[in-house]
């Protein structure tokens, strides 16, 4: 039977809200006010758990706080009266489930209770299965408890059995790759390789020779013959990231390779067999790059029949303070350090947009775990370079907010690695040409004496 904590200091209304509920055949439980409910509710196993939102000396947010950092898969319904929608929506930011407002009917309230019960419940397979075989499906390095990552996660376990291609989209650093690895760790190719290549970091001249390889003589300097990458792969798992970055003259001898199976050195005229599964990857929107005629329209067809859109960690929010714990402890193991991190941490990360995504929370928790003095990181430490999205104004295009995000985290990154573009674009997750080709669109030129 489902555990349901009411917490409202109005006691009329919990003795209203118990019956409902218990009426529906859940097991209930009553706070008389936010401090009893904080400690109820961080003290017990819970389902779900119904609080007001306006109390005394503890609010509704306060419990939700204790809730979500004793029993994290925990749903929480905020219930909010007229004129506090926006501190619900905020509560909402901050892991709850949903909110619902008064006055509200029985109906209502148990359509609601039912949705979170559900979604309690899903987390909990969801939270099994990674704990339970994660040394088998390799879910260990993707964190978070989300709606939208428990569906990864299920469609993961659903794809990887199988050889279709599979294609991800999304924004930079939000872990394309290592669902990419998951997919591959899952399937019945796990014992043969995984390849990945950055089609961005190679250049056109010498794509088709690195994928496909070529013969002794094939072009000035190939002393000797050589396979491609393709060939590598043999039996395993090709992973093209930046997909949209291939010229469209290799498109059509990719698109070739995919559909018939075998590719063809540079320099000769035999064909190769090869057994590979494709996964692709790109953080471009495909379907326009087609409209523009910079991406093949069969080729697009032939990679989207397994679709994964991975959302930015800006509509994710409940993952963040998972996500920082992971980091932080990643990290102060690899640096043999303890730093912890202060109460204003997560406030200050509820307002952050993540123009980087998780990379860029990753990045941010190891610089702050590097250059910490007194052990405690505090908001400061951790979000240090790009403005928050309060200050943007609405009046400022979106290319012009993207830009400005892009040439921060660049410029930042240029300063920590003392001007070298190599080690910039290896902290950033983008090849050096594409960091090349951001800098001269964005105008940036560092001197590192100037830094």
């Amino acid at each position: 039977m489902p555990k349901i904590l009411i917490v409202d200091d109005q006691r009329n209304m919990r003795t209203t809200l118990a019956m409902m509920l218990r009426g529906a055949s859940y097991e209930v439980e009553e706070a008389a006010d936010g401090e009893q409910g904080c400690e109820k509710g961080a003290g017990g196993a819970y389902d779900a758990v119904l609080t007001d939102l306006r109390m005394g000396v503890k609010s509704g947010i306060d419990v939700l706080r204790a809730v979500k950092e004793a029993q994290p898969l925990t749903e929480v319904i905020v219930m909010t009266a007229y004129g506090t929608i926006e501190t619900a929506v905020e509560a909402m930011r901050l892991g709850a489930f949903d909110y619902i407002q008064k006055p509200f009917t029985e109906e209502e309230l148990l359509v609601k209770v039912a949705k979170a019960l559900e979604s309690r419940r899903l987390s909990g397979e969801v939270t099994f299965l990674a704990n339970e075989f994660k040394d088998r499906y390799k879910f260990e390095n993707i964190i978070g408890r989300s709606r939208a990552v428990r569906e990864v996660l299920g469609r993961i376990v659903r794809i990887a059995p199988t050889d279709a291609i599979v294609l991800i989209t999304g924004e930079s650093g939000t872990g394309k790759e290592l669902v990419a690895k998951a997919i591959h760790a899952n399937s019945r190719r796990s014992d043969r390789p995984f390849v990945p290549v950055n089609c961005a970091a190679i250049t056109e001249t010498l794509l088709e020779s690195e994928l496909f390889g070529h013969s002794r003589g094939a072009f000035t300097g190939a002393v000797s013959a050589r396979k491609g990458l393709f060939e590598e792969a043999d039996g395993g798992t090709f992973f093209f990231d930046e997909i949209a970055e291939t010229p469209i003259t290799f498109q059509a001898k990719l698109l070739r390779a995919i559909q018939e199976g075998e590719i063809r050195r540079v320099g000769e005229s035999k064909s190769v067999r090869v057994n590979v599964r494709i996964i692709a990857a790109t953080n471009q929107d495909l379907l326009e790059a087609v409209s523009a005629k910079r991406f093949r329209q069969d080729l697009y067809y032939r990679l989207n029949v397994a679709r994964f859109l991975l959302p930015p960690l800006r509509e994710r929010r409940e993952d963040v303070t998972e996500l920082t714990s992971f980091f932080l402890d990643k990290f102060n193991r690899k640096m043999n350090v303890r730093a912890r991190l202060h109460d204003n941490v997560f406030d200050a990360l509820a307002h952050y947009d993540f123009p980087g995504n998780i990379r860029e929370l990753e990045h941010m928790v190891e610089q702050a775990v590097a250059l910490v003095q007194n052990g405690v990181i505090t908001s400061d430490d951790l979000i240090q370079h790009s403005p928050p999205p309060s200050s943007i104004t609405g009046s400022r295009a979106l290319a012009d907010v993207v830009d400005a995000a892009e040439r921060s985290a660049i410029e930042a990154a240029l300063r920590d690695m003392d001007g070298s573009r190599e080690r910039a674009a290896e902290l950033l997750g983008i090849s050096p040409t594409t960091l090349w080709r951001k800098m001269t669109r964005l105008g940036i030129t560092y001197d590192v004496r100037a830094g």
